[in-house]
């Protein structure tokens, strides 16, 4: 099987841009990370790899920073990443009946986090910090309070329609 030479080049030029933009210094290994799972929505095998052998590092130690801070995901994520917030004051107001309804309506689980059209993942997660609006939950950067499970499935409605809309725009 013939490979092109620049496919493996082109795949990793936005990595290469990020290495780049941030003087090729492992010191800044960290915000290289962040700004890949930005392009990325997640953390892939090979361009950690990728990374390491750019910066002159071990691999182990990528991947070492990469899975100890839980803001990186070695997980692909989907368009919309949906983050429940499961602390106290959210428990205790329903946070479990949202997460319920998302899985139910997504066909997710406590395995499975990620529709398969790579749309929406669904995470629990300890506190969001806004104890006052409980029950919380963040949709990528935006933030809703007091969510009831019927408020959720609008919520949801909300994205297919704007995701089916700009579908018929680009169409």
């Amino acid at each position: 099987m013939k490979t092109e030479p620049n496919k493996n080049l082109r795949q990793f030029q936005q990595v290469i841009e990020i290495i780049e933009r941030n003087n090729n210094d492992k010191a800044r290994l960290i915000p290289i990370l962040q700004e890949v799972q930005e392009a990325y929505r997640y953390l892939p095998p090979q361009v950690l790899t990728y990374i390491a052998t750019a910066l002159n590092m071990p691999v182990a130690e990528v991947y070492g920073v990469a899975t100890f801070y839980a803001h990186f995901s070695l997980e692909a994520k989907g368009k919309y990443v949906i983050k429940v917030c499961d602390g106290t004051a959210c428990h205790v107001k329903g946070s479990s009946r949202l997460l319920d309804t998302l899985n139910s309506t997504l066909g997710l689980n406590a395995k499975k986090h990620t529709t398969d059209d790579m749309m929406f993942t669904v995470e629990a997660v300890s506190c969001l910090g806004a104890c006052g609006l409980a029950p919380v939950m963040v949709v990528n950067e935006q933030v809703y309070g007091e969510v009831s499970a019927k408020r959720c499935e609008q919520i949801l409605a909300e994205i297919r329609e704007k995701e089916n809309s700009e579908t018929v725009e680009n169409a």
